[in-house]
């Protein structure tokens, strides 16, 4: 069987050389720019305008994806997708029922293709009523008011909770607290679904950092046994991981499980919904509005990119080759995004990822106290940074001589995940800073007139950058949920003027998160614990706020 497994403890040479490329190559590109400069200027204005050029077709690329992708959301959101699932079951009777009637009917004439290959090969699609949904709901330390409005969002779903089985996963240490949280909720929603489990994820484990990954694969194992008891083929069990704040939209079962029906090589795929940090978007602080409503908006374009997207946070996957690999990691702190790599390789090359056009809603980081909140957000995303310790984990099997992918397709995987994690580190600090760089700390640069109109041109380059931005804003006030009525009015103008700390947090957040973690990385001071981000509600930060008055101090988060 191949080795699926993160090394723990000292890594060979060859690993840890790969660990140290990210950094290399982010760190590298901006003191490249400084030593151009000192060199020749000429040389420095021209390395600059390549990026900043190179960013700007990009740019062109995901302003279209991001039109496009919201477009599909919509569209996948008016599907009558319980419908759908419904026709599978018996599609002789409905299949002349079905031609559609609007060309811009959600994939209509698929729908049809799909009834025409049911019927013409019966034997190679279960039928709806063979299938349940595994709901694996990880948890660590979360309050009763994160929790009950996830449960809640997967018992009103349009698909029948008498074919979910719900799984909660909690912590040992988390303590007595959790233990009574996750209690509390299997008595109120358990008899609601056809089974409700409640596992507990032993600390200390031996082999295991302290992480998400631990958690469910035991959730999942414990799955695999009952499954066995019950008799339930695990072929015909699809197993959703979600976050405790994950809300999956109301038809997001219906339509993940008629998409595992039609696709035949469903054993080869994961379904990946567009995760959106949109739940509590309106109590957050403003820099956080801005970081939250970015990454739904990156998830959104992912959706559009099918060959580069990545497992992230909350997706879908058959039981049968989740037990195949032994689950998730349970040696990262970034199992989700780990998940493709331990796909793609036990499958030799044979699997991707299959967007579905539907959202779960997450909420943004929010804290008890302003400070606490700034503080979370960087280590959210310093964690998701650390996605960087994949390039070691690809590249060493993608150069070994038993590789079981093809060299070429593990290549372009290899150097799409490098210039992601450099992008992320450099290009924000590049654009930002580096038109004056020449002029700063090279003195002939003042009588070489390329460098001395590089922080000219770099600026209307980033005026022209700004139809993008226009772009998202617009967009991000059409995906808001509805204004909660103990906000005014004017809190919906903040909501555009908060797009001016957006440098802010580019540079501040993501570009130094990134820099931190592959710092890390490069040092081998590696990070073996997942830092759980704070999941406080409104309610939760009230109650903050009238304990700090009372003892006289400042912590509102506004």
């Amino acid at each position: 069987m191949i080795d699926l497994e993160l090394p723990l403890g000292e890594r060979t040479l060859k690993y840890r050389l790969f660990e140290m490329l990210p950094a290399v190559l982010s760190y590298g590109s901006l003191l490249l720019l400084v030593l151009l400069s000192l060199i020749s200027p000429i040389l420095a204005a021209t390395y600059l305008l390549l990026i900043i050029v190179t960013l700007l077709v990009k740019s062109v690329g995901i302003a279209i994806h991001t039109i496009q992708g919201r477009n599909k959301l919509e569209a996948a959101q008016k599907v009558d997708w319980h419908s759908r699932l419904a026709d599978l079951e018996n599609p002789e009777v409905l299949y002349n029922q079905k031609r559609p009637k609007r060309l811009d009917s959600f994939d209509a004439y698929a729908h049809v293709d799909n009834l025409r290959l049911i019927i013409a090969d019966p034997e190679s699609f279960p039928k709806p009523s063979q299938i349940y949904n595994a709901v694996i709901i990880a948890t660590y330390n979360e309050s009763y008011d994160v929790l009950a409005p996830t449960v809640e969002s997967v018992l009103k779903n349009t698909y029948s909770c008498k074919k979910i089985i719900l799984t909660i996963a909690y912590e040992e240490r988390g303590g007595e607290a959790i233990k009574s949280t996750v209690h509390r909720l299997k008595k109120e929603f358990g008899h609601h679904f056809f089974a409700f489990h409640l596992v507990e994820h032993p600390k200390d484990l031996p082999n295991e950092v302290i992480g998400k990954g631990g958690n469910i694969t035991h959730a999942g194992r414990f799955l695999q046994k009952w499954l066995v008891e019950e008799g339930i083929a695990s072929k015909n069990v699809i197993v959703t991981t979600l976050d405790s704040d994950n809300r999956p939209y109301p038809t997001y079962f219906d339509y993940l499980t008629y998409e595992y029906i039609v696709h035949e090589d469903r054993k080869h795929l994961s379904y990946q919904p567009v995760s959106l940090f949109m739940s509590n978007i309106w109590d957050v602080p403003a820099p956080m509005r801005v970081i939250a409503t970015g990454n739904s908006f990156w998830n959104i374009i992912s959706s559009m990119r099918p060959h580069t997207l990545r497992n992230f946070a909350s997706h879908s996957q058959p039981m049968d080759a989740l037990e195949e690999m032994d689950f998730w990691s349970t040696r990262t702190i970034v199992e989700d995004g780990h998940q493709y790599w331990r796909s793609y390789f036990y499958f030799g090359g044979n699997y991707s990822v299959l967007p579905l056009y539907i959202p779960i809603y997450q909420d943004a980081v929010l804290s008890d106290t302003y400070t606490k909140t700034l503080k979370a957000q960087f280590i959210q995303l310093r964690r998701w940074a650390y996605g960087a310790s994949d390039i070691p984990y690809v590249a060493t099997r993608v150069f070994a001589r038993d590789r079981n992918v093809t060299l070429s397709g593990g290549i372009a995987r290899l150097l799409r995940l490098i210039d992601g994690h450099v992008t992320l580190a450099s290009v924000s600090l590049l654009v930002a800073f580096g038109g004056w760089i020449p002029l700063l700390i090279n003195s002939e640069a003042a009588r070489s007139i390329p460098a001395h109109q590089l922080p000219e041109v770099v600026s209307t380059i980033q005026q022209i950058a700004l139809v993008g931005l226009f772009i998202t804003v617009f967009l991000s006030f059409k995906m808001l949920p509805p204004r909660p009525e103990r906000y005014k009015r004017r809190r919906t103008y903040a909501m555009v003027a908060q797009w001016v700390l957006m440098p802010f947090t580019a540079i501040i957040y993501s570009a130094f998160s990134a820099l931190y973690s592959q710092g890390r990385l490069f040092t081998g001071r590696y990070l073996d614990k997942f830092d759980v981000t704070d999941k406080a509600t409104h309610k939760s930060v009230i109650r903050a706020r009238q304990e700090a008055s009372v003892q006289g101090t400042e912590s509102s988060i506004e």
